[in-house]
């Protein structure tokens, strides 16, 4: 992947302003240390040389993504993590955040920083949640969500042996058996979908 990014930052209109203004303040009174500033928007992207996927991004208000009818294009990566067997790290995400607090996830992911790749947001996140580095690690979709969400999706194996730490974003963790008609109840539709897709694409 290229990732580039334009001089020019984004302005919202004045209904998505605010909205992200009342997103930040309830966050705010709710105790929460998210704090707003610029994240990745999403612009365009095309197939280049060799089939490399460029994508153009612009900074943009991080608080848009917040916005559950019309998050601006705004940009977020997600590493579904698997071990040398296969099985599916998940991870209950913790109350205090700002996105689907108290429910269960696959892997890391979060926000693509001013300046970054999104390919490179997937690694970042992988040490910063989980204190661990992907054996192979490769992006493999990019996918608008209907609230114009945009979600850059890559899985990494680790390698035999190789062991997690949770960070302070979650509160428990476990691992899924890599067949996914054997995940537990809490394991949502949307995440036995996602899992389902990434299994069909071969390693």
């Amino acid at each position: 992947m290229v990732a580039r990014w334009l001089e020019e930052e984004y302005v919202s209109p004045a209904d998505l302003t605010a909205s992200a203004d009342s997103a930040i303040e309830a966050l705010a009174e709710r105790g929460s240390p998210s704090h707003d500033g610029l994240g990745a928007r999403f612009v365009s992207h095309a197939a280049v040389d060799d089939g490399i996927l460029e994508i153009n991004l612009q900074p943009a208000r991080w608080s848009l993504r917040l916005n559950e009818a019309d998050a601006a294009n705004s940009v977020a990566a997600l590493c579904a993590v698997r071990d040398s067997e296969g099985r599916w790290l998940a991870g209950r995400r913790a109350q205090w955040l700002a996105s689907w607090p108290g429910r269960w996830a696959l892997g890391a992911g979060g926000a693509v920083d001013l300046g970054e790749s999104p390919a490179d947001t997937l690694a970042r996140e992988l040490d910063e949640e989980w204190a661990v580095t992907a054996e192979e690690l490769r992006g493999e979709a990019l996918v608008m969500l209907p609230n114009s969400m945009v979600m850059f999706i890559g899985q990494a194996w680790l390698a035999e042996g190789a062991e997690v730490t949770r960070d302070d974003e979650h509160d428990d963790h476990a691992w899924w058996p890599a067949a996914i008609d054997q995940w537990p109840q809490e394991a949502d539709e949307p995440l036995r979908r996602m899992a389902t897709l990434l299994s069909e694409i071969p390693r």
